[in-house]
């Protein structure tokens, strides 16, 4: 049975609870069962953070601030495609203000939204870690380097 179909049969609640037994209920599990979670169920649901309380007697609000505060991690469902933005310093210096207008106006989004059909999210990165050929978007796993607006629409049209 395909991942896709999983999912639906089995909800949150039941996928989040398989992950926290094989890590087990200890707090310093909490950064590795979010990171689990996230990949699994594509964000961490209210579903996944209620089970994770309900298991780990945690308080929603600090599952819900890790979950909130590093960036690998989402509270909300992502599109198919998510581009990652570096919005770090040597990018800006190298152009990529021009690149972030022509991305929001070619998708017709903004910074942490996800288009209406479920194609694409839109996020911002401190840094990716490739100065040396800014600016750089990442599109999943795919890096761009040295990337103009002129290229945005031809590098998202790999996309299907």
């Amino acid at each position: 049975m395909d991942e896709k179909k999983l999912l639906e049969i089995r909800p949150h609640k039941e996928i989040t609870r398989v992950i926290i037994e094989q890590h087990g209920i200890e707090e310093g599990e909490l950064i590795p069962i979010l990171h689990d979670v996230n990949n699994k169920i594509g964000y961490i649901s209210n579903d996944a953070i209620d089970e994770i309380y309900t298991m780990m007697k945690i308080p929603k609000s600090k599952i819900f601030s890790v979950a909130t505060f590093y960036k690998m991690f989402t509270t909300k469902p992502r599109g198919k495609h998510v581009i990652q933005f570096c919005a770090s310093a040597p990018c800006h210096v190298e152009g990529a203000a021009a690149v972030w207008t022509k991305l929001q106006s070619f998708l017709d989004l903004r910074e942490n939204e996800t288009s209406e059909d479920g194609k694409w999210t839109l996020i911002t990165t401190s840094c990716l870690g490739l100065c040396g050929v800014a600016p750089v978007i990442l599109v999943d796993e795919d890096v761009y380097g040295n990337v103009t607006p002129e290229q945005v629409e031809n590098i998202l049209n790999r996309y299907s």
